[in-house]
């Protein structure tokens, strides 16, 4: 019985280190996962000209690490999963739209954990290249009125239902939504969406299900921070490929931290424009006041989804003073900020450089870079 026990002993002590060295060795937690797409493009505004064709095929290939409590922001956000996602669209008529690939950080979060299921949100933000866009000479392709430019924004967002067959296998299937433009920097520029669903799998070589490191974390209160952000923009207006200008923003808010981790905020936004300045002095309007319409303002209110050093940015406005030009009534914002500081005591509290995407409805209108501050 005692040589039982010793044995028992003995084989428990030998055999647990390797149980949690196996869930925690280099590469825990890294998978890759694969998604075949089949869509269609939409027309979201009566300028979208172009024809629509009938099916529109997309290839993912995903590299994703699911952290596990490395550093303490990832326990805050519930151990999120990151990635870096490359994307191939074959839009079914490459005569006129060509074929993007795309290159995309993205961040997936969990809505809904049940047993062995799983359903997810996931969205990316990166840069994209397309073969055909609208040109002059020497190519003489004016029937693309949708890109103009062979390097774009890519955005990227999809949900997905997901079945976990083992510590290194997952099955998936959902829908998703694309988009690529390049921000007005050169026009024309509609952007082309795509909607569709997709089929996919995730292959995890080590575990899929690393072990979380748990802390006992300090609460952090939700602070109030007077923040600005600066930042600047270029466009193009009028004939196609013709001037670029430059949009000046600068918004003023106040921001309250929640959960640890995010920020409600609300403030006020400006924007003087170029572009609309320079028509009014073309056109002779407003003559000697033209300085006076070519600026905006507007109320906002937006959210920010901490992710360690990064924050996911959605807001939206709604005009007080609209330029000489009129557009909707309001617009929204996606994009992120990079915080350079980030700290609880002292004058100045986050320092971050910031890039935006602005746009009204499904049409963009700049895209901004710039720097912000917290006191």
């Amino acid at each position: 019985m005692k040589f039982l026990l010793h044995t028992a002993l003995f084989i428990w002590v030998l055999t647990s280190p390797i149980h949690t060295h196996a869930q925690n060795q280099p590469g825990a937690g890294f998978g890759i996962e694969t998604n075949f797409m089949a869509g269609k493009v939409f027309k979201h505004t009566v300028k979208f000209t172009l024809p629509l064709p009938y099916l529109c095929t997309s290839y993912e290939i995903n590299f994703q690490w699911k952290t596990h409590g490395d550093k303490e922001w990832q326990q805050r956000v519930k151990f999120p999963v990151w990635g870096i996602g490359i994307n191939y669209t074959n839009y079914g008529l490459n005569a006129i739209y060509g074929r993007a690939i795309g290159f995309y950080p993205n961040l997936q979060i969990p809505l809904i954990k049940r047993k062995n299921w799983e359903w997810t949100l996931r969205a990316g933000f990166g840069f994209g290249l397309i073969s055909k866009h609208y040109s002059r000479a020497p190519d003489w392709d004016t029937v693309n009125v949708a890109v103009a430019s062979n390097i774009n924004n890519y955005t990227l967002f999809m949900t997905d239902l997901r079945y976990h067959i083992s510590h290194h296998l997952d099955v998936q299937t959902g829908l998703n939504f694309s988009h690529i433009s390049n921000g007005t920097y050169h026009v024309p520029n509609l952007g082309i969406n795509m909607y569709g669903a997709h089929i996919g799998l995730r292959y995890f070589p080590v575990t899929s299900t690393p072990v979380n490191t748990i802390r006992q974390l300090k609460h952090l209160p939700n602070r109030w921070l007077f923040q600005g952000r600066f930042s600047m923009g270029l466009t193009q207006y009028g004939p196609p490929l013709g001037p670029t200008y430059k949009i000046y923003l600068a918004t003023l808010y106040a921001s309250r931290r929640w959960g640890s981790r995010n920020k409600m905020y609300a403030g006020i936004d400006y924007s003087y424009h170029q572009d609309i300045y320079t028509f009014l002095r073309n056109n002779e309007i407003y003559p000697g006041q033209e300085a006076q319409h070519a600026w905006k303002s507007a109320l906002l209110g937006g959210g920010e989804f901490g992710v360690g050093c990064f924050g996911i940015i959605t807001q939206i406005g709604v005009y007080i003073h609209e330029a000489a030009l009129i557009q909707d009534p309001y617009y929204e914002k996606i994009g992120a900020h990079i915080y350079l500081i980030q700290r609880e005591k002292g004058g100045l509290k986050e320092l971050f450089l910031s890039a935006l995407l602005k746009t009204h409805k499904t049409n963009a209108e700049v895209a901004e870079f710039g720097i912000g501050f917290g006191f």
